[in-house]
């Protein structure tokens, strides 16, 4: 059963981080200060309170950037050098004193956790700032908030279940990853539209400002 905890522990640290690297560092710190968990020895460092109050302010930070359509888009492709990196080191130390090969294998699963969870997030973003208003946008962003904290506390308090759910997800990221793509291949698509002139050609905006010369 302890294997299985660490198991749950280490990879919903990295499905948390691929969503919301901040709020997963700031909860962990925050129960491991309180007493609520026991981290292991690699991930104590969270409870440190210079680590704790940075990861604070850029949770706040976060929380405000996440719910700015357009601006979000711009945090998540800054991200993609962040969270996925970290989300692979904190799994890596989520399962303590280990051998080398199952140090890789950390890095190795919990990166991969990571990406997975981090491009379907910043991927079903694009799609969603497609809508004019931003209650969608600020929807999403909350609950994206609430399902890292509520999903990081069943990793830590009930690892079976945890896992189970975990599975479902990575199949739902799976079934929507081709779906998301062609979604942000036509927005893509449309871009290119709006910034071409009527007749299909990039307009230039040098010969459009210089009058005709005449002879």
């Amino acid at each position: 059963m302890e294997t299985v905890s660490i198991i749950a522990a280490a990879m919903g640290v990295a499905w948390a981080s691929g969503i919301n690297l901040y709020a997963a560092m700031l909860m962990l710190g925050l129960m491991g200060n309180f007493g609520h968990i026991e981290l292991p020895t690699d991930l104590q460092v969270l409870q440190n309170p210079l680590v704790l109050v940075a990861a604070g302010i850029m949770y706040c930070v976060e929380f405000f950037a996440d719910k700015v359509p357009g601006l979000d888009t711009g945090w998540d492709a800054v991200h993609s050098f962040i969270r996925i990196p970290a989300g692979a080191m904190l799994a890596a130390a989520t399962l303590g004193q280990i051998s080398p090969e199952a140090e890789l294998a950390g890095l190795l699963l919990g990166g991969s956790l990571a990406a997975g969870t981090h491009f379907t997030k910043a991927g079903s973003r694009v799609l969603i700032n497609t809508s004019p208003e931003p209650v969608t946008n600020w929807t999403a962003s909350l609950g994206e908030d609430l399902v890292v904290i509520a999903g990081l506390w069943t990793a830590l308090n009930h690892p079976i279940l945890f896992l189970v759910l975990l599975l479902a997800f990575i199949a739902l990221m799976i079934w929507l990853a081709p779906k998301i793509w062609r979604g942000i291949k036509r927005v893509v698509g449309t871009l290119r539209g709006w910034l071409r002139g009527p007749d299909g050609n990039r307009a230039s905006p040098r010969s459009e400002s210089l009058p005709e010369h005449k002879s």
